[in-house]
């Protein structure tokens, strides 16, 4: 049986996709007790995507993550990177490494500034050949409606990868696989933070004209920091399938009306004091606890990244919104 550990949006959205399997049951940890009853009672997560129908007799609901894992071989981890390492601290660990994790989550660990294959090597000595990730360019509420979506499957077991790319590909997905999985999960962790800063600069008043100019430096920063941390990795982006996970998760993230950390970014262009703006929000920003360890991994490297050290400064240092203007080299004449 495959498994789930989370319930927000994302973790929602993919449990409607592995459902698209027939006769297939999904066991899925809920932590939220009102939720669980939702789906339980009426098929629908009430909080997140609650358009999405699901039978609650394919739904085996988990109050515990232990539940979860004694039952399945494979368990999906799509948990805000802020509360994996509470939730994986309830589980046993012998259990946890006979299982296959597949990471849908995007961002680094903040107790340990790692990206999420890395901590579960490093914390709970699960293999390599156990752990696949899947990215985007993927909006949850897109998937809710059926539109064409477009996702990566990455491991460094190609068997993995392919059995991952089996359970998540339906009518309106689009499955390619790869095996940069380090490389993928620190893209998708960067683009969370410079859709932050495409909302910074929205929310400032400024249209489409500088976005388009934040993201082209946003594209040269991350590919600068992933040749520079990963230089093995020989990265290229010469076909369609290898600019995606990076590039296309970008541009779907800082232009899209359903990116969290986006709309996290643009109210804090508008003025709302970073404690507002996440009381104002129902869902994890998860560009605001990335940037925070990027800025470690940064100075670590001793690497310039203009606009993620500007999103940075204001998220943590007080700075005012327009340092993301003035701090670019672009403008400087």
């Amino acid at each position: 049986m495959i498994g789930i550990l989370g319930s927000g949006s994302w973790a929602t959205a993919i449990v409607k996709i592995l459902l698209e399997q027939q006769g297939e049951q999904v066991c899925w940890y809920v932590r939220e007790h009102e939720i669980r009853r939702s789906l339980a009672n009426h098929g629908r997560n009430y909080r997140y995507l609650g358009e999405v129908a699901f039978d609650p007799s394919r739904l085996v609901l988990c109050r515990t993550a232990q539940q979860v894992v004694e039952q399945c071989d494979t368990v999906y981890l799509v948990i805000p990177t802020a509360f994996l390492h509470g939730v994986l601290q309830t589980v046993d660990v012998d259990r946890l490494r006979q299982c296959n994790l597949v990471s849908g989550i995007k961002g680094f660990i903040p107790e340990t500034d790692e990206i999420v294959t890395d901590y579960l090597q490093h914390c709970y000595q699960i293999p390599s050949q156990q752990l696949a990730i899947i990215s985007g360019p993927t909006h949850a509420e897109e998937v809710a409606r059926e539109r064409l979506t477009f996702i990566t499957a990455a491991s460094t077991n190609p068997d993995l990868a392919d059995r991952v790319r089996q359970q998540i590909r339906c009518r309106y997905t689009n499955v390619a696989v790869s095996n940069d999985v380090r490389g993928i999960q620190y893209a998708t962790a960067l683009k969370n933070i410079y859709a932050v800063a495409a909302g910074i600069v929205t929310g400032m008043g400024y249209g489409d004209n500088l976005l388009a100019v934040m993201v082209s430096n946003a594209i040269v920063e991350m590919k600068n920091f992933l040749t520079t941390l990963l230089p093995s990795n020989q990265l290229t982006m010469q076909t369609p399938q290898q600019v995606i996970p990076y590039v296309g998760d970008l541009l779907v993230t800082c232009y899209s009306q359903f990116s969290r950390n986006r709309t996290f970014g643009t109210m804090i262009g508008r003025g709302y004091s970073v404690k507002s703006a996440q009381l104002e929000m129902s869902m994890i920003a998860e560009g605001y606890y990335a940037v925070r360890s990027l800025e470690k991994i940064r100075t670590s490297l001793n690497l310039e990244m203009v606009v993620a050290q500007s999103v940075y400064q204001v998220l943590y240092q007080n700075a005012k919104p327009e340092v993301l203007i003035r701090a670019w080299k672009i403008y400087k004449g």
